[in-house]
């Protein structure tokens, strides 16, 4: 009966993606060339913004933000899954595990917010422009990047408190390539059913409610600039277009993952595989190259550098 309160696994062995080998070089080929093509892009797109005077826009400013989310958030799992891949045993400590599940939600769950944050100030500029510079002030944009990161945080630790008073006992066999909250309840040797309704609750309904609302505000802003006769109307509909298309990419597979009761379906490895590998790293980068005044500032700062 002791051993009912306490966790007993101190390791878990992730299963991976997949047991071919030949797929196994194929993914680490391709995540490989990917990471080390678009991570430095990410990297290019934070220094562009703060280097350049001209881009001090709050759009920018949280740009910049979403980048060094995006860059953070593919540390946590691309680096151990490509060194895993020709591991026969793809083992990782109860611990770091933990780890990992937390920083995944912690800088997930902060991304999102920055969408709808991002969202905000797109209906703000293009529905309210005369009260703009008041709402919008450096000021306020501090406060809603404090407010986020606060916001992901709490997402996050909510389950990681509710994951570790959770008892581990065996088997420690993870049904994923990194550790994420379905494939880690479902090693509990208790009945989790409460505990998953917690966590679809948490994760599920929130990134439901959070894309609905997103897609409803940029429904707005569309018709609106739609009925307008402004110059800019063809570079906010731009503007707008990508970060629907950034929403989909984002919420789209936590969707997913998360807002159904957590049984193992064949699609969600590869699913996952989009969700925390592929789709942050591209983020950034749809939103540079459908936005010329950043594309003008990055040709800018790589044309100084070599010329220096």
């Amino acid at each position: 009966m002791e051993t009912e309160n306490r966790t007993v696994v101190t390791e878990f062995i992730l299963i991976g993606l997949t047991q071919s080998y030949d797929i196994q070089l194929l993914i680490f080929v391709l995540s490989l060339i990917f990471y080390i093509i678009i991570l430095p892009g990410n990297i290019l797109i934070i220094l562009t913004i703060r280097s350049d005077p001209g881009l001090n826009a709050p759009l920018y400013f949280f740009l910049g933000n979403l980048a060094f989310l995006d860059a953070s958030y593919s540390f946590i799992v691309t680096p151990r899954m490509l060194m895993d891949i020709f591991s026969e045993k793809k083992i990782i400590s109860y611990r770091a595990c933990i780890t990992q599940l937390f920083f995944l939600h912690f800088l997930g769950g902060g991304e999102g917010l920055l969408l709808v944050v991002m969202a905000f100030d797109r209906y703000i500029a293009i529905c309210r422009p005369l009260h703009y510079s008041t709402v919008m002030s450096p000021r306020a944009c501090y406060g809603m990047l404090l407010a986020l990161w606060f916001g992901g945080f709490v997402h996050s630790i909510v389950q990681v408190v509710l994951i570790l008073r959770l008892p581990f006992c065996g088997p420690n066999h993870l049904d994923n390539f990194f550790c994420d909250v379905p494939q880690v309840i479902k090693l509990a040797c208790t009945d989790t059913f409460a505990i998953e309704i917690l966590m679809v609750f948490n994760s599920g309904l929130l990134t439901l409610l959070c894309f609905l609302g997103l897609l409803i505000s940029y429904a707005v802003i569309l018709c609106h600039v739609h009925k307008s006769a402004s110059e800019g109307k063809n570079k906010a509909i731009s503007t707008c277009t990508t970060h629907v298309i950034i929403i989909f990419l984002m919420f789209g597979p936590a969707i997913f993952i998360y807002t159904r009761p957590f049984t193992t379906l064949s699609a969600d490895k590869v699913v996952s595989f989009f969700h925390t590998v592929i789709f942050p790293l591209m983020n950034p980068v749809i939103y540079t190259l459908r936005n010329q005044e950043v594309k003008t500032s990055m040709k800018k700062l790589i044309i100084r550098h070599v010329v220096c």
